[in-house]
């Protein structure tokens, strides 16, 4: 999957475009407890994330494939 598109949504969810445009929502919760991923309990921070089309990204360092992301987001119909 190459992500075409990320939406910052409320409560630490991502809405994500995939280049098929298909669509769907990849919730970050499970990752906040993390270290490199605690920075993002920061709203300001989270909503910072940026497109790397096959990741996303945060400035804190912390990463999410888009394998990753495919294999656990609730895709929308």
């Amino acid at each position: 999957m190459k992500i075409a598109h990320i939406q910052p949504e409320d409560n630490y969810v991502l809405r994500i475009i995939a280049d098929d445009n298909t669509q769907g929502l990849f919730d970050v919760k499970p990752y906040l407890n993390a270290e490199v991923f605690q920075p993002l309990k920061d709203l300001p921070e989270f909503r910072a994330v940026r497109n790397g089309k096959y990741f996303i990204e945060w400035d804190c360092g912390a990463d999410l494939s888009a394998d990753t992301i495919m294999a656990k987001w609730v895709v929308l119909e």
